[in-house]
């Protein structure tokens, strides 16, 4: 029985691969801070074949990884906006904790080493279809720090130590660490919440996207997969079916729902534009995704209107929640004394 350890093990991906993980008989290490919350992991936490390790990625060491196969990487501040809440804690994290988890992981004889990226890295895209070998363009400090640990991890990538490094398409779909900063989940709550659908920018920027289950079952692919197939490779994961325009989506998510109006906003910080060829997941390791942003708009509906999803737990915006911890830091600096506040 392998052992995988992920890292990010409690967030919105993470919590679904180790439900995955460990239905399908691995043994599962689950490294995080756990700053949303270690009850997110529902049952995995009492499964006779999960190991908690609640530590910071930034100080895993060898130790850490006696006997695991394979280490799935999916820790770190996980999108754009968190990324600028300090762009020097998100290279701490993203750039110097992944270099650490993989080196760490190396050292202690892991064979395989499976890393979360993303397809922001191709940023403002020059073309249509942009393969794995296409130019990047990351405009963000998180979308720099991708680029960079990629870069970084391929060094290390050798016989002993095979590298597998996984651009996600933007994410979707239900989690028990749900987000709403997600353009199809937040689409589906403000249709739901609001009775309409803010289209930013014009709606014509391009954005790939995939199910945090297809999402899930590309990691879960690769743990078997021939090593001449994936090392020292990079795929991108989602389908060329679902680059969609944001406009697209919007039309998409409004048909699950009656009245909702759609208000087109002529700018958006966002710049970001990249529509994404996924050939090569699907010719290399016969992946297809099977999941839909239809389905996966349908299903949050459900969710929200069974009260499945609390909408006013702050942990669902990944920046606020960030930001409400920086605070509490912040008051107990400030208050504490001999490491109480009273």
């Amino acid at each position: 029985m392998k052992t995988i350890l992920v890292t990010g093990a409690g967030g919105y991906i993470g919590t679904a691969l180790v439900t995955q993980l460990l239905a399908e008989g691995y043994k599962v290490v689950g490294v995080d801070r756990f700053f949303f919350g270690k009850e997110l992991l529902g049952s995995s936490q009492t499964h006779p074949n999960f190991q908690l390790l609640q530590k910071d990625i930034r100080k895993l060491n060898a130790a850490d990884f006696a006997g695991v196969d394979v280490v799935m990487d999916l820790a770190g501040l996980s999108n754009d906006p968190t990324a600028e809440l300090s762009q020097d804690l998100a290279w701490s994290i993203n750039f110097d904790g992944g270099s650490n988890v993989a080196r760490a992981a190396k050292a202690a004889g892991v064979k395989r080493y499976i890393y979360s990226s993303s397809c922001s890295v191709y940023g403002t895209g020059k073309q249509l279809l942009l393969t794995e070998e296409s130019e990047l363009a990351p405009a963000t400090t998180y979308a720099q720090t991708k680029v960079r640990l990629e870069e970084e991890l391929l060094k290390l990538q050798d016989r002993t130590f095979e590298v597998v490094i996984l651009r996600n398409a933007t994410v979707y779909g239900y989690s028990s660490r749900m987000r709403f900063d997600l353009v199809i989940n937040l689409m589906t709550l403000s249709a739901w919440r609001d009775g309409q659908i803010v289209i930013m920018g014009g709606g014509k920027q391009w954005r790939p996207v995939v199910h945090i289950q297809d999402v899930v079952e590309a990691f879960c692919t690769c743990i078997s997969a021939p090593s001449s197939a994936v090392a020292g490779e990079i795929f991108n994961v989602g389908s060329d079916e679902q680059n969609y325009q944001v406009f697209q989506l919007a039309y998409m998510i409004k048909s699950v729902f009656s009245g909702v109006k759609l208000i087109t906003a002529p700018d958006d910080a966002d710049k970001r534009s990249y529509n994404v060829s996924f050939k090569k997941i699907h010719e290399v390791l016969g992946y297809t995704a099977s999941q839909t942003p239809l389905s996966a708009a349908k299903e949050l509906k459900e969710a929200l209107t069974m009260g499945k999803i609390d909408i006013y737990d702050k942990r669902l915006n990944t920046l606020k929640h960030y930001q409400h911890l920086l605070e509490v830091q912040e008051t107990f600096s400030a208050l504490a004394e001999d490491g109480k506040i009273i």
